[in-house]
């Protein structure tokens, strides 16, 4: 088929000076793409601040004959976010692809994890999509269309131990995509999210041996055909990782109707309702 490009195009990638982020910035110009690289240039748990690691995937852009600028601002307060909207603007005057891929980890097994650690995460994976997201929308909704691709994670679909934060903000993107695919289709936006399995800085710890074959390229030609033009699909979630794609969904099962339902028809019926045989794919634009 013809090569996905993205010429006159302007993309946002969030904490884009490493890792998946960095990935996706690079092969996006690649394609043409005018790319704002965020990152606040923090350590994985989010202290620190720096703006080399965006300048250094800017100048790896721009070696490369595309055009970038870098921007530290933080995806975790509403100024941030309306600051990194405001510098794709300020240079290139339009925005058409959003990637929300900041993310910060503070792990600990629940009954050890802080409030602060809870806030500090949420702060910049949901939060932190709010607020960028927000500030692209009337944007997006002005010129009648955007691709917006979230950074979901099997934490948040299927659980991991020690990350109730994590998963908690990472499902909580999902739960935004949804409704952002419902009030977007009017307005030719679409909005995807990827669950990355991929080897990165917030990862290498925790993968070992199995992490040699998670490069992050891996995760990116996903993350570049949801941002196409072409891309029709909304409301979509994909697990990538090691060349695998898959999507992950959620389904609702046939279950039982009983208009005089108690606690003891639940319990007598309850392998009928937890019966995934059959069941309808619910939500987007058409989960009515």
């Amino acid at each position: 088929m013809p090569r996905l490009t993205f010429e006159d195009q302007v993309a946002v990638v969030t904490g884009a000076g490493g890792g998946l982020g960095r990935c996706h910035a690079l092969e996006l110009a690649r394609r043409g793409a005018r790319v704002v690289v965020n990152d606040l240039g923090s350590a994985v748990d989010g202290s620190g601040a720096s703006t080399s690691a965006a300048q250094s995937v800017v100048d790896e852009i721009t070696a490369a004959g595309g055009t970038a600028i870098a921007n530290g601002d933080s995806v975790a307060t509403a100024e941030g976010g309306a600051a990194i909207v405001a510098a794709a603007m300020d240079a290139f005057g339009r925005l058409d692809i959003l990637v929300n891929n900041a993310g910060i980890l503070r792990d600990a097994a629940f009954k050890n994890m802080t409030a602060e650690q809870v806030d500090a995460v949420i702060a910049v994976h949901l939060t932190g999509a709010f607020n960028v997201t927000r500030a692209a929308w009337p944007i997006m909704r002005e010129k009648n269309y955007g691709r917006i691709v979230q950074t979901t994670s099997g934490t948040g679909l299927f659980g991991n131990f020690g990350q109730a934060n994590y998963g908690a903000a990472k499902m909580g993107l999902v739960g935004m995509m949804h409704v952002l695919a419902i009030e977007g289709a009017r307005n030719g936006i679409t909005v995807n999210a990827v669950a990355p399995i991929a080897r990165t800085r917030m990862t290498e710890d925790i993968m070992g041996e199995a992490g040699k074959a998670m490069d992050p390229e891996l995760v990116t030609p996903v993350v570049v055909y949801l941002s196409h033009r072409d891309c029709d699909r909304t409301a979509h979630i994909y697990s990538v990782g090691a060349g695998k794609v898959s999507r992950v969904f959620i389904g609702q099962s046939t279950g039982i109707e009983d208009g005089d339902l108690t606690a003891e028809t639940v319990a007598e019926n309850i392998d009928r309702i937890d019966d995934t045989a059959t069941f309808v794919i619910r939500g987007g634009p058409a989960a009515g």
